[in-house]
Formats: C-alpha cells, structure tokens, sequence
C-alpha cells in the first residue's frame, strides 16, 4: 500500500490534527507533514523543541486498525520502521533506546509519540515522529537543549527532508503485517537495540529515584526488565524516563 502525504508550513501539532482524523475513511493512510509545529510534544506533555524547516515533523495514520491490547507495541514498530529509513535514506545506523528515542552518536536524533483512538477490541493509531534532519544555524531554544540533540546532518551532510519521509514510509509499508504478532515487534526492537546487557540509567517519575541498572529484556505492554541491585526489576513505559549525559 502507498500512503498519502498532507503537507503544511505550519500546524500547532500534528498529533492534535491526526486525532481528529483517526477512525475516518479520509485518515487511514494519510500522513500529515509539517515544516513547524507551535506546540509539538513528547512524552509527558513535554515540549518539542525543532526550529522551522530543520527536522522531519509528521504522523502517519495507519491504513488499518490494530488489535487494543497490542497498542503497546506500536511505539517499538515504529522505531523500527523510522531507523530502516533513516539507513536507506542515508546509510547511517541510528541506535535504539527504550522507550521512544533513536540515538546518533549517543545524542538523541528522533523521538516518537504515537496517538490512538480505541474503539472495543481495535484502535486507530497515528504514528508520531520528530526526525533531527538539518542542524540550523543558530537558535536560542536549541542551543539550551541539555543534552545537545544529534542531526542526520551531521554525519550526512547531504539529507533531505522528503527523500528521508518517503524511505520512512517505505518502511511503514513493507512493516505493516508485523503489527498482528506485537510480541514479535518487541523480539525484532531487542535485537535491533542490542537490548540485552545494555546499561541504562534511569528517573522513575513520582519518586525522584536515579537507578543505575543493565537491561535484560522487554517485558509485558513493552516494560523494560533490568538487573538492578544483584535482583531483576520491570519499569513500566509510564514510569520512567532515561538519562543521558
């Protein structure tokens, strides 16, 4: 299948405007593109910070629904999809983080924030992404980012933005029947992120706790299992975020 892309110069999020389209006959398939967002997001309502015309910022509505309880799974098929295009695009190898994040250099180049609508037993989803593309000149709010964010620019001097989205959606495509099997999506995202041994540090929201901990595996609705402490430990998608340095 082939998606169809709406393009805009400006949108306050693209997330907001596939929401309303989710479910709809004239959503399914659609991608919708913007060269700036006033209010892009991340995950727990933070800001997204992506001077105009510097990164890849769009949501894809999926063709089909997806079953509720493999929701959990869409956030690692995506990152899959988006690091498959980012390598045919530009032959780089971004780095998989859990739980969102694709990493350049250790420095994050892409967050994902998907949306959904459930209906029952299935839901319309909208896959999320900021891609860092072109490193601007100068910005103030970019400049302030601790830690300093990557862009494909920066080891690929030569990326555009529209030859990157059409490598993405590439790789929607061809991914698409690996959305019925969501625990196959998490094997394919441990491999790919070479999970297993990987250390993570992380901030387990409501407590302030830092735990410094070694990956294991993915668990249940996507939770990260970690060794911690000489014990093994699940951290639910909710209830953490990783530091960088």
């Amino acid at each position: 299948m082939t998606f169809a892309v709406r393009a805009y110069a400006e949108t306050g999020s693209t997330n907001d405007d596939a929401l309303a389209l989710l479910g709809t006959p004239e959503g399914a398939g659609l991608v919708l593109v913007a060269d700036f967002q006033r209010a892009g997001r991340g995950r727990h309502a933070r800001s997204w910070v992506a001077p105009a015309g510097s990164s890849l910022l769009c949501t894809a509505l999926l063709p089909e629904p997806v079953a509720s309880d493999a929701l959990w799974a869409v956030t690692f098929w995506t990152a899959l999809a988006v690091v498959e295009g980012i390598e045919d695009a530009t032959g780089l190898r971004a780095a998989l983080q859990w739980p969102n994040d694709l990493l350049l250099d250790g420095r994050k180049c892409c967050g994902i924030l998907c949306v959904s609508r459930v209906s029952g037993k299935q839901a319309w989803v909208g896959c999320g992404t900021g891609v860092n593309v072109i490193r601007p000149k100068a910005d103030p709010a970019l400049d302030a980012l601790v830690p300093p964010p990557a862009f494909l620019s920066d080891r690929a001097p030569g990326v555009e933005r529209r030859a990157l989205l059409d490598a993405i959606l590439a790789a929607y495509a061809r991914r698409l029947p690996e959305l019925r099997d969501p625990h196959a999506v998490a094997r394919a995202w441990e491999a790919r992120a070479g999970l297993a041994g990987t250390p993570y540090r992380l901030l387990v929201d409501g407590t302030g706790e830092r735990l410094d901990a070694v990956a294991r595996r993915l668990g249940p609705d996507g939770a990260l299992v970690v060794e911690a402490n000489g014990a093994e430990r699940s951290i639910a998608l909710a209830d953490a975020r990783v530091l960088r340095d």
